[in-house]
């Protein structure tokens, strides 16, 4: 039975990486968020919109203890998932545990190219979004570092590297 739980810092590439990791042990694969939106029928910013930050960490941790309950899947955390409540600690009771390590610089680039709506991030110039990335890491890293077990995906920018990288953790989680 396999119950691989990824986090790290938005835009680390832990959707991209559970999907190939998924793919290749032939399980099932979820993105908590996107299961947060299925279930609540709204997207993250409208949840963000209408029950603030507070209000969306708690449906957030409601839906994790679902989810982390499923077998044979691999599954994707928030960014901020491991650092409210006792979800850190959860994760950990529930299976294998990856925290994806990346720079803020290269988190900056990913994000800045991305195409998904981040609330957090909203409104920000550049320097700002810079600036709020590097800090707020600071005050999450001691809590992805948690996680059993620690994968750097500094360099994750191409589909070769990614498949290096679920090589990476098969050889990691012995897989």
């Amino acid at each position: 039975m396999y119950r691989i739980i990824i986090v790290g810092y938005m835009g680390a590439g832990k959707t991209t990486v559970g999907k190939a990791l998924a793919k290749d042990l032939g399980v099932q694969f979820y993105d908590l968020d996107w299961y947060i939106e299925e279930r609540m029928h709204k997207t993250i910013p409208q949840l963000f919109a209408e029950r603030g930050e507070t209000g969306f960490r708690k449906v957030e941790h409601t839906v994790l203890h679902e989810v982390a309950e499923f077998e044979d899947v691999v599954i994707s955390c928030g960014g901020g998932t491991p650092c409210f409540f006792d979800n850190m600690d959860y994760i950990n009771s529930q299976g294998e545990t990856v925290y994806l390590k990346s720079t803020p610089d290269v988190l900056y680039q990913h994000l800045s190219m991305g195409r998904v709506d981040r609330p957090l991030l909203k409104d920000k110039t550049p320097e700002e979004m810079k600036l709020f990335i590097a800090r707020q890491l600071a005050d999450r890293e001691h809590f992805y570092l948690m996680a059993k077990h620690v994968l750097d995906v500094t360099l994750l920018d191409n589909y070769q590297k990614i498949k290096i990288s679920v090589a990476r953790l098969r050889t990691m989680l012995n897989l």
